[in-house]
Parts: C-alpha cells; structure tokens; sequence
C-alpha cells in the first residue's frame, strides 16, 4: 500500500505543523478556579496535552495572559510552563486580546493563517479574539477540550456563536490525528502515542 503524494503543507486544506499556530490565552489560577463547565484537574491536563502537541509538532506557540503586569492577576499555571519553558508571554489589560496590539503583531509574524485556538473563558476571551481572527482572515480551530466557561451553558452557547461565525471546532484526538496523519512520519510517532493514549479511555476488560 503506498499514501497519495505528500500534499503541500503549507498550503494544505487540513492542519498541519507547516501552515498551523498555537494560542494559549489566560490559563491563570484565578480564571482556571472560575471554571463550572470542566472539572479543574482535567481542564490543566488538556491544555497541557495540548501544549505538548504544539512543542512536539514543532508549532510556533503564541502565549497571552491578562493583568500579570498590573500586579490584579497570577501568571500561567506551572504544569503548562512547564511544558512551554522560557516563551514569550504577552500580557495585556484588555478581555479580548486581538485589541491587544503586541499579541496580534505576534499572531501575525507567524504567518501562519490557521489558529489552533485555547482559551478562558470560552464566553470571552476564546469567543472574542476568534471572532476578529476570522474577520481578519484566519481560520480558527478552538479545541473544545481544553477550554471551559462559567457554567456548562456560557461554554456551549459561546461554542455554538463561534461555530455559526466559521469556528472548525476540534478535539485533542482530533488534532493529534490530524497533524500526524500519516504513520510513516516516524519522528512524531512516540508523541502521538503518548499524548493520544493520555486522552483515550483504555478498553475496559470483559
């Protein structure tokens, strides 16, 4: 059996490490212990399966927290910078960090137009900077695993407002299947497999 010709990367209609980017909005202890949609152990081990993904996939990795600077918030929450290492975080005061001009500069030098999008709360700062990415341009891919809202409502209306703009949403099977795609790419294998069976349930014996 042999696969059909590798697609251009870079131009293909699917993700791919080559035409993706990562943005990691607002994973701070204050908005994580906000969270009623997910439980707040599982929501930390998504987003860093999803870092993991994005280091591991070779994806440039936009990181953006809120109210650090200004001394009213905490930054990232350790187990996620712990994956991501010494990034580059842009801080900002503002809800939606597309008026951010220092994260939208760092958005766009990745000239990547397909964001593979987290962020807290899935009402706002993962609804509204989706919104303008997409009127901007982008594609945008929230991983709807690893975002959570105020309640189980707030999460799935603004899951549906974003979908009915253009979202594609996607999972972390998803995504991991998505940009491995071919067995044959043997140097991402190990951390597909890894990452992947983090996320599937182990068959139950009979």
């Amino acid at each position: 059996m042999s696969s059909e010709p590798i697609r251009d990367p870079a131009k293909d209609y699917l993700l791919t490490p080559q035409n993706a980017a990562l943005i990691i909005i607002d994973y701070q202890p204050t908005q994580v212990n906000s969270i009623k949609s997910m439980d707040h152990q599982t929501l930390v081990d998504h987003i860093v399966t999803v870092a993991r993904t994005g280091v591991a996939y070779g994806l440039p990795i936009i990181l953006s927290t809120v109210n650090v600077a200004t001394g009213k918030n905490k930054p990232t929450v350790q187990p996620l910078l712990d994956v991501l290492g010494n990034i580059e975080v842009y801080d900002r005061t503002t809800i939606n960090a597309w008026e951010d001009l220092e994260f939208r500069a760092a958005v766009e030098a990745t000239r990547r137009k397909k964001l593979i999008m987290a962020a807290l709360w899935t009402e706002a700062c993962l609804t509204f900077p989706s919104l303008d990415a997409m009127r901007a341009g982008y594609e945008v891919y929230p991983v709807v695993d690893a975002v959570g809202g105020t309640s189980v409502a707030a999460h799935e209306t603004a899951l549906r407002r974003v979908e009915q703009a253009g979202a594609q949403l996607i999972s972390i099977p998803q995504l991991l299947c998505e940009l491995q795609r071919d067995w044959a790419r043997n140097d991402t294998v190990p951390a597909f497999v890894s990452l992947l069976f983090k996320q599937t349930p182990a068959p139950q014996a009979a």
